[in-house]
């Protein structure tokens, strides 16, 4: 887990602006004291001062939403004071639209210019272990990774010629290992002032430190139905809506991109939040099985 740039919340553990891992004994001790102290953050949760985050809601391979909203965040940084910005990920990069090859270009290529935090999905996560588990693979392509292998393969006859022990064999030559890299380099967390960027959530009454994999790229119910103040917003994907669902403590921002045709970012500065949105229509949403 990423822990950065951490006033007020965690003033008590490191004064200095950075970014270092976060999980030992100490800082799980002085989070649990935090929790228990802090229960009205909400709307009063704070980036630190000379700091700017943009959050990016799941992009699923929508390399057309994405190219467009970064001009637009690009385009809005640029008109606000100066300050250190970084353009944050929430996971699901991949599967389902059809340019997730060209997605992860992008970002790789963002990386280079900017200061960029990865939260890793579950598609994600189901992308990287189907190099070695055709059971995952088979799972993974009943959840949109058709369309990603679709985005490196570009010939759907030749796709569907293939058996799926043939398609694992030929995964390694087919994926850059840029993209590999990028995938594999992922945290499950990142911390900014007041604020938890996760895919999916976090586990209600469970210290950050003490969150598993599982929850933190696959919950559901339990997080989005609990009424709880954790003592942090949490920013999220994973579970998509029409529109941003902004509560005291957490504010979800997968407004479909492959299935309403709607990306979405959060700005954040201070205490001030705005969003950012890209659409394009969609002319009939397919059904598709929730992962």
């Amino acid at each position: 887990m990423r822990q950065a740039w951490q006033t007020p919340l965690h003033a008590a553990v490191k004064q200095s602006i950075c970014i270092n891992v976060l999980g030992s004994g100490q800082f799980s001790r002085i989070l649990r004291h935090w929790q228990r102290k802090s229960r009205t953050v909400g709307l009063k949760a704070r980036i630190p001062q000379g700091h700017r985050v943009y959050a990016i809601g799941d992009v699923h391979g929508c390399a057309d939403l994405l190219t467009v909203l970064l001009d637009r965040i690009d385009a809005d940084d640029f008109a606000r004071e100066p300050a250190e910005t970084t353009v944050v990920f929430l996971g699901d990069l991949i599967d389902r639209g059809p340019d997730s090859a060209r997605v992860l270009d992008m970002v790789a290529d963002l990386q280079t210019r900017r200061k960029v935090g990865l939260i890793v999905g579950n598609h994600e996560e189901m992308f990287l272990a189907s190099f070695g588990s055709e059971r995952v693979l088979r799972q993974f392509l009943q959840h949109g990774g058709r369309e990603t292998i679709l985005s490196y393969m570009e010939d759907a006859d030749a796709y569907a010629r293939l058996t799926i022990e043939e398609l694992r064999e030929q995964l390694p030559r087919l994926v850059p290992e840029r993209h590999l890299q990028l995938l594999r380099s992922m945290d499950n967390i990142l911390m900014i002032g007041d604020y938890v960027f996760v895919h999916a959530g976090i586990r209600p009454g469970v210290p950050l430190a003490e969150q598993s994999e599982k929850d933190l790229r696959w919950i559901r119910k339990d997080f989005l139905d609990a009424d709880f103040d954790p003592g942090f917003v949490v920013v999220h994907g994973h579970t998509v809506a029409p529109h941003v669902i902004s509560g005291s403590c957490r504010i979800g921002i997968d407004t479909g991109a492959y299935l309403h045709g709607r990306l979405t970012a959060i700005g954040l500065e201070g205490v001030t939040r705005w969003f950012l949105h890209e659409e394009k229509a969609i002319a009939s949403p397919t059904p598709v099985v929730s992962a």
